[in-house]
């Protein structure tokens, strides 16, 4: 059984093929019968896993009982205690209430530098917040923090389950044994 761990650059696609020509897997990834385990979002970045197993791929995406994912997400503006609160406890989507998450205000992290930066306004300032998330909805976190006034900007994915992106440059990935 392979597991790989990819740290996605931003804008690349999260399969091996685009009949557009955009960046995809297989610009990054020359690896025989491995598929991504989950997606992520053409513009989020960081930690993506890719397996030749089903039942691995399962055992990691199976809604409810997955594995957690950890986000890093810059936002607009500096959310209150209240707005951290909601992100917790669950906020609606689509009429339906998120599952409750782990969140917590957090130091800007020493990541890559994105191509292209995010936007700067001068009047609005920026604050990074770390998210535990154990399901996964179609854009979720950026759907979340924008229910709570604090639109994402800059969206990193840096854990799932026990692995992170640590030591892991943007663009780059390694084997790893399964845990």
């Amino acid at each position: 059984m392979r597991l790989i761990l990819f740290n996605k650059p931003y804008s690349v696609l999260t399969r091996f093929t685009d009949p557009h020509g955009r960046p995809t897997l297989k610009d990054y990834i020359d690896v025989p019968g491995v598929y991504p385990a989950g997606r992520l979002d053409l513009d989020s970045e960081g930690l993506l896993l890719l397996t030749d197993s089903g039942s691995l791929s399962h055992r990691i995406t199976e809604p409810g009982r997955g594995w957690a994912k950890v986000y890093w997400a810059q936002v607009e503006g500096e959310p209150s205690p209240e707005a951290l609160a909601r992100l917790a406890a669950g906020v609606l989507l689509d009429g339906q209430p998120t599952r409750p998450a782990t969140v917590a205000r957090i130091e800007p992290p020493a990541v890559w530098a994105r191509h292209p930066p995010i936007r700067h306004r001068l009047t609005v300032p920026t604050s990074w917040i770390a998210l535990t998330l154990h399901e996964g909805r179609n854009r979720q976190v950026r759907r979340m923090t924008a229910a709570v006034g604090h639109p994402t900007l800059r969206l990193i994915r840096y854990a799932v389950g026990a692995y992170t992106i640590e030591g892991l440059a943007s663009g780059h990935w390694r084997n790893v044994e399964v845990k």
